[in-house]
């Protein structure tokens, strides 16, 4: 028995009676108390089903979370799908999902319909005074954060410093992930290509060079909403911050459905919230096209998720192994990076724009770095601080 039970550690688990029931409530739970991000998310899955309740161990957790980082989408919600899986089976799968997401979904909705109604407000700009700033502080954080784990060598150091160039220059977001994958993986493994290496390094300059070419307005069409969030969740690597360059190019550069104003808001409000970042696409959905628009751009930017994790588990004791996959990751995650680190310095320039905001993000910065502070705190923090300081200075 003990070596069936190791032979397929899911099987146990799924035949247990009420396994589906034990996975609705614990991710409704974290759905509604998970605040801090991504790593704060994965912190607290981990504390409750391995130390808590026993449903793997820190192995098994840690090959889940590896599975993650090599496909596409954001790694907590993808996290909850595959412990579902893990303990439940293909309804475990949608029904772990599925009750991670929805609580934020559906506070991000409701913040969302206050916003279009009040955002223009005086009291609502002096909360957005304070908390962009703060926002920039935490993506800021993120990204050095990121950056040590991603930039593993001098050809991914490289790599990203390149991709950060192109980027200014108007490179096409999705051209560089590809563009800067094959680069590190053709040169961290350049000596086992021999002939192939002219054929295949011929492929670069095509991808790397690709940029926007739609700059016109267009008018709002709901079949393009979703569509540009399924390819968002089917291509974003890295953090949820990452999610910045890919809505700034789309909605705000090429489409001109957003002005910057409007993503940073987004983005506050989804940190302010439990839950996924990626709930930033309701938000933007409501904003663009109504109660249709955030449910088009909710499914569009986590259905790719469910399918990935379907898709990818039978496969997770190989990917990593793969030294040609493993650098082509490697490429990608720093790229990812790379436009992370663009688009805060172009939402830094919008949302620190005097002496108090700058004030409140290097204090943001601080709090995050020395103290740790949770990122829902420090955006309520930065919110009273806006309200304070519109006040003082009426």
């Amino acid at each position: 028995m003990t070596t069936e039970r190791q032979s397929d550690p899911n099987t146990s688990a799924r035949r247990e009676p009420g396994a589906l029931r034990e996975v609705a409530r614990l991710f409704l739970k974290l759905g509604c108390i998970a605040f801090g991000g991504p790593a704060a998310h994965i912190a607290m899955m981990r504390a409750e089903v391995v130390r808590r309740r026993g449903w793997m161990d820190d192995q098994r957790f840690l090959d889940l979370l590896g599975a993650t980082n090599l496909i596409p989408g954001p790694n907590s919600t993808e996290m909850a799908i595959h412990i579902g899986h893990e303990r439940a089976g293909w309804r475990g799968l949608v029904v772990a999902g599925t009750l991670f997401i929805l609580p934020a979904m559906l506070i991000v909705l409701c913040l969302a319909w206050i916003y279009v109604r009040f955002g223009t407000t005086p009291a609502a700009a002096s909360l957005m005074y304070g908390v962009k700033p703060v926002i920039i502080a935490i993506v800021a954080q993120a990204l050095v954060s990121l950056g040590r784990a991603a930039i593993k060598n001098a050809a991914t150091a490289t790599v990203g410093l390149v991709a950060v160039g192109l980027f200014f220059l108007g490179a096409n977001e999705i051209a560089l992930l590809l563009g800067a994958g094959l680069a590190v993986m053709l040169l961290e493994n350049w000596r086992r290509l021999r002939r192939s290496a002219l054929s295949a390094s011929l492929l670069l300059p095509g991808f790397v060079a690709g940029t926007s070419a739609f700059q016109a307005a267009a008018p709002v069409s709901l079949t393009q909403l979703f569509l540009v969030f399924l390819k968002i969740g089917s291509i974003l690597y890295g953090s949820g911050y990452v999610l910045l360059a890919f809505l700034r190019a789309d909605l705000v550069e090429r489409l001109h459905w957003l002005t910057d104003r409007q993503l940073i808001d987004a983005i506050a409000i989804g940190q302010f919230t439990p839950g996924p970042v990626f709930t930033t696409a309701t938000f933007v959905g409501y904003v663009v096209a109504g109660w249709t628009g955030a449910l088009l751009a909710t499914i569009g930017i986590f259905v790719p998720s469910f399918v990935f994790v379907a898709l990818s588990a039978p496969l997770i004791p190989r990917l990593r192994r793969s030294r040609w996959f493993g650098s082509l990751l490697d490429g990608v995650n720093v790229a990812s990076l790379a436009l992370m680190a663009g688009v805060t310095w172009q939402l830094g320039r919008v949302s620190l724009i005097d002496g108090p905001t700058v004030v409140i993000a290097l204090m943001a910065a601080l709090l995050l770095i020395r103290f740790k502070v949770n990122s829902a705190w420090l955006v309520l923090g930065g919110a009273l601080a806006g309200l304070a300081l519109r006040a003082f200075m009426a």
